[in-house]
């Protein structure tokens, strides 16, 4: 599997599933800007020993990882849609974006991949799940639909 962060703008969150990634061998992709540099403290702690461990990819742009993942299936997690991230069928190479905490995947995008937004449902009390907690869920149940190949 496949994790990609556009933008990521915490730390913690980032460390988090950097963490999460380790112990399910998914690779993690790091969209730049970054809010936060690959050295922050803050980054390391939240992923604890595992940090040099994470499979990591950074990419310049989004234009640049989709031009580096031409024929990938990319999953767009946002709360702008009523597909739920449990009524797709996920495949073990499949990659699977979070947008920036503060703002999500911007509207271009998702618009041009509107089949492929998913959404985690949840009450309208809410903007949105903390990232690491959404990047885990719909992280295993992609797992789990492929009988947690971790391809070890």
């Amino acid at each position: 599997m496949n994790i990609v962060l556009l933008n990521p703008e915490i730390p913690y969150n980032t460390g988090n599933i950097g963490r999460s990634a380790v112990l399910t061998n998914t690779t993690l992709h790091l969209i730049k800007p970054l809010g936060f540099s690959l050295d922050e403290k803050q980054l390391r702690r939240a992923g604890l020993d595992y940090w040099h461990l994470v499979d990591l990819k950074v990419w310049e742009s989004y234009e640049d990882f989709i031009a580096g993942n031409p024929n990938a299936t990319i999953y767009y997690a946002t709360t702008k849609t009523k597909q739920r991230y449990s009524d797709v069928k996920f495949k073990k190479d499949d990659f699977v974006m979070f947008g920036p905490e503060s703002r999500g995947i911007p509207e271009t995008i998702l618009n041009a991949n509107k089949e492929k937004c998913i959404t985690i449902p949840m009450i309208d009390m809410g903007r949105s799940l903390n990232l690491s907690n959404s990047a885990a869920i719909i992280l295993y149940e992609a797992l789990r639909q492929t009988d947690f190949e971790f391809g070890e």
